[in-house]
């Protein structure tokens, strides 16, 4: 199965995916489990989860509910949470928070200096032996290399990698991904095992036509019929 930690939603202020369309966009992508990481906000998690088992899939699909925090020098991501996280707390305070929860600390696209929001180098350095996972390909980077930049990073401070689509449309989930054998994620130790047996891949858009091609869809789903509850 794939494995993409990094995903978007309707809940996000940027992203029009409606929760409810993404079941079958798992399945159809083999991505089987994701995490829900809206932009400051906790909610889409708990609620993907609640439309999977409506719709009997929850002994094939996983939801790992997660937040993208805006702390005050940049993003970083919490996964298995119970609560949002408020922004605008500085770094430190945030990874507190996540580890209150019994969360894990993600860090996501924060070696490629175009990124607006990233998480600065210097407080990255501050908390990293507090960072449990690292993002080494992102779809969304300004350059692919700033993923082996972030592969090298993690190897150097022998922590696990993993993957994200970053995905701000329905068709983007699952363009990153770690492959893993089949199990269901529920916990962090359950994502540290999946990880361990995986690998990490996916395919790398240039923003600018990530941009596009976002704005596009986003038009065509305005003048597409409704689809029935």
């Amino acid at each position: 199965m794939r494995v993409d930690l990094h995903v978007h939603t309707e809940v996000s202020h940027d992203c029009r995916t409606r929760l409810r369309d993404i079941p079958a966009q798992m399945v159809r992508t083999g991505t089987l489990a994701i995490a829900v990481t809206d932009h400051d906000q906790q909610r889409g998690g708990p609620e993907l989860r609640a439309i999977i088992e409506d719709q009997g899939l929850a002994d094939r699909l996983s939801v790992i509910s997660g937040e993208e925090i805006t702390t005050r020098e940049g993003e970083l991501i919490g996964l298995f949470l119970q609560d949002r996280i408020p922004p605008g707390l500085t770094p430190e305070e945030t990874v507190g928070e996540i580890r209150a929860q019994g969360g894990l600390v993600l860090l996501q696209h924060g070696f490629d200096p175009l990124k607006r929001y990233r998480l600065r180098p210097e407080a990255t350095e501050r908390i990293a032996d507090q960072i449990d996972l690292v993002e080494t390909f992102n779809s969304r980077l300004s350059r692919h290399r700033w993923n082996h930049a972030a592969a090298v990073w993690a190897q150097a401070h022998n922590l696990p990698m993993c993957a994200g689509s970053d995905a701000h449309t329905l068709q983007d989930i699952g363009e990153a991904w770690v492959d893993t054998p089949f199990r269901l994620i529920g916990s962090p130790t359950d994502l540290r095992h999946a990880l361990s047996a995986g690998t990490v891949a996916g395919h790398w858009t240039h923003p600018v036509y990530a941009y596009g091609r976002k704005q596009w869809r986003n038009l065509r789903s305005r003048f597409q019929s409704p689809r029935p509850e």
